[in-house]
């Protein structure tokens, strides 16, 4: 293996199930453009306030990546888990024992388990974990945020408003699609899939969409922004837990590895999406409903807002509800927040959406 500029080192199999120690850190990531993009400014971080730690990074493949090489839409394609599992597998090999937290989500034998590679470390988007995070793990660094905004991307440079009626605008996103549906009933929403640098192709070319909406953090993260034709301000198109946000994910025990990335972690942006995240686990319902939240530090970080929606999928009833507090109270916040959407009528809301979808948690890309 060859190290590169950076001092990274790509690992097609880094290691077996074991406990490390001290030594090079092996890092879990997807293999799109985007996930290498991500887990390379992560580990930039991490070596920018430890210039002698030597890391290698190891390209896992999960079940969402798969659905998305078949083009299967995310309503029927599983649980939010899918983009994390086996990141999250790799994790838990690392450690004596912790496979076990995996068992619900896994689909393999255990020996088939017990064989895959060992990592130290996995970089996700945050809006893709789920609210509550899988025994032994941790969120050991969150680094500064990156645009939390939806972005319209359209072949000629329109913005929603000018769209035509019955305009056909594409998103695999249930959050999304409700609330474009409720601010333009008329428009035809069409699922997209695929990584981001393929949506952004599939909606420039000639037979595709009207306009597609992503992601502004990702545009931005892979130099695409160009395409961008509007901007969502959060409080028009609200967006995703923790969008825009990137988690490096660890095993609670290693005290080596939560101690590095202790130096990568971005305080106000943890503040933030803690209120984000409380919010969805109190729903309870995840990304199998439209809902969305965005929380802000005032600037003398010591109060934060939150702003959050609950929506019928076809946009008819959007629930909105917000609200202030001690930014050292956050989790606390999500939850005043989620109780008030409860108290409009949420709770139908996520029944209704559960039976529809058949109980799984759904992904928000």
């Amino acid at each position: 293996m060859t190290a590169t500029a950076s001092g990274i080192t790509r690992a097609a199999n880094a290691g077996r199930a074991g406990k490390r120690t001290a030594g090079p850190i092996v890092v879990g990531t997807r293999g799109s453009a985007l996930a290498l993009w991500q887990t390379e400014y992560v580990v930039a971080r991490l070596r920018e306030r430890h210039p002698d730690v030597e890391c290698r990074i190891e390209h896992i493949r999960t079940r969402g990546d798969q659905t998305q090489a078949l083009n299967i839409p995310l309503t029927q394609a599983g649980d939010k888990s899918m983009f994390v599992a086996e990141l999250e597998r790799a994790l838990l090999a690392g450690a004596d024992s912790g496979l076990d937290a995996l068992d619900d989500r896994a689909a393999d034998d255990r020996a088939t388990e017990a064989a895959g590679p060992t990592i130290d470390l996995a970089v996700h988007s945050l809006k893709d974990l789920p609210s509550v995070l899988t025994p032994g793990l941790v969120l050991a660094a969150i680094p500064p945020r990156e645009d939390p905004r939806d972005a319209l991307v359209t072949r000629d440079g329109r913005r929603l408003a000018d769209l035509p009626p019955g305009a056909r605008v594409a998103t695999s996103s249930l959050r999304r699609r409700a609330q474009l549906l409720h601010l333009r009933p008329d428009l035809r929403i069409v699922d997209i899939r695929g990584n981001v640098d393929t949506r952004v192709r599939k909606t420039l070319a000639a037979d595709g969409p009207d306009g597609a909406v992503l992601a502004a953090a990702g545009l931005k993260r892979l130099g695409l922004e160009h395409h961008i034709s509007e901007y969502f301000a959060p409080e028009v198109l609200v967006p995703a837990v923790g969008q825009g946000a990137l988690a490096a994910e660890t095993r609670r025990g290693d005290r080596r590895i939560r101690r590095l990335l202790a130096d990568v972690d971005d305080r106000p942006t943890r503040i933030c999406v803690e209120a984000e995240r409380a919010l969805l686990a109190h729903l309870g319902g995840g990304c199998l409903v439209p809902a969305g939240a965005y929380a802000t530090l005032a600037p003398d970080g010591a109060t934060i807002r939150l702003v959050a929606i609950v929506a019928d999928p076809d946009g008819a009833r959007l629930l909105r509800a917000e609200a202030m507090g001690p930014a050292a109270r956050s989790a606390a916040l999500g939850r005043q927040v989620a109780a008030r959407l409860r108290r409009q009528g949420a709770s139908a809301i996520l029944r209704g959406a559960v039976a529809a979808l058949g109980g799984a948690e759904r992904a928000d890309p």
